[in-house]
């Protein structure tokens, strides 16, 4: 009997979790945009997903983006098709590729946001007089300290970090490792978070960064213990974990200037991804030319 469209959905995801080693929250994208397609080819009457042709996918796209999705968006779903038809091309279900050069609407580039420099400090200046509080500040120090993504920082063991060298060994996209430095505040904290960690960890845990009841901590619970410290420290900003990783690649880009350095430390693949920062960088050297040159064209008059 041959599989159904939501069952090649399924093993296709548990190939990109099992073989291809990725996150729980990048496959759970995979699994909404996927859905969202089998629910257009249910509008379609398809019955396998061979039958999916580049004019439906065309169709699929106008429909979406009559819906309100973005430029961005739809070039995510797009990749997801491709990937996923790439796999049941492997598997020998498809013969063809239907969303090959079949192009999203394009949508305006948005910089990523970023703390400056005074509301990082900032925010970094907690009182830290209880076990979570403690906890929090770690998390905080190292997401700015190493640049860490949120999927990076929740698969932290106790023995990922070598305090003595000051380096982290993390894996990022594609089950990759590699090991960036760590800023001597974020050890610091993270000494601190050790000598409370005892009272709440059971023996076999392994997990650095733990919930109240001792579980590996979860993404939702640092997004919200995030957004509380936000308006705690008078962060004027809807703070959450990735804005850390920004502004901590975009202080060291103006600090430094070496785009290759920042890629090897964010973990980007290419650095296309990185490259985004030099536009935060120019961003910041034209308001300080601005400020500063007497005879800078957009310098406010006295």
């Amino acid at each position: 009997m041959e599989s159904s469209r939501a069952e090649w959905v399924e093993r296709f995801l548990a190939h990109l979790q099992h073989q291809r080693r990725l996150s729980e929250h990048t496959v759970a994208n995979y699994r909404r945009d996927l859905l969202r397609l089998d629910e257009f080819a249910d509008r379609q009457s398809l019955g396998a997903w061979n039958e999916l042709d580049a004019m439906q996918v065309r169709a699929y796209v106008a429909w979406r983006h009559r819906n309100g999705l973005g430029g961005r968006s739809l070039q995510r779903e797009l990749s997801a098709l491709r990937s996923f038809f790439n796999y049941l091309i492997g598997e020998g279900v498809a013969s063809h590729n239907p969303g090959v050069d079949i192009p999203a609407p394009r949508s305006e580039k948005r910089l990523p946001k970023h703390l400056n420099v005074d509301q990082t400090a900032r925010l970094l200046e907690i009182r830290a007089d209880d076990p979570l509080a403690l906890r929090d500040k770690a998390i905080m120090e190292l997401f700015y300290s190493s640049g860490l993504r949120l999927a990076e920082l929740l698969s932290l063991d106790i023995d990922s970090i070598d305090s003595r060298d000051g380096t982290l060994r993390v894996t990022g996209k594609g089950a990759k490792s590699r090991v960036v430095p760590v800023g001597r505040h974020a050890l610091a904290a993270i000494e601190q978070w050790l000598t409370v960690r005892v009272v709440l960890a059971p023996l076999e845990q392994k997990a650095l960064f733990i919930s109240r009841t001792g579980q590996r901590l979860s993404a939702r619970s640092v997004q919200q213990r995030l957004h509380h410290w936000s308006i705690k420290q008078g962060i004027d900003s809807s703070l959450h974990p990735h804005m850390l990783r920004h502004s901590f690649a975009t202080h060291l880009l103006e600090s430094s200037g070496d785009l290759r350095a920042v890629q090897e430390l964010l973990g980007h693949a290419d650095i296309a991804t990185t490259q985004v920062y030099t536009h935060l960088d120019f961003q910041h050297l034209a308001r300080v030319y601005d400020q500063a040159h007497p005879r800078a064209t957009r310098r406010r008059k006295e």
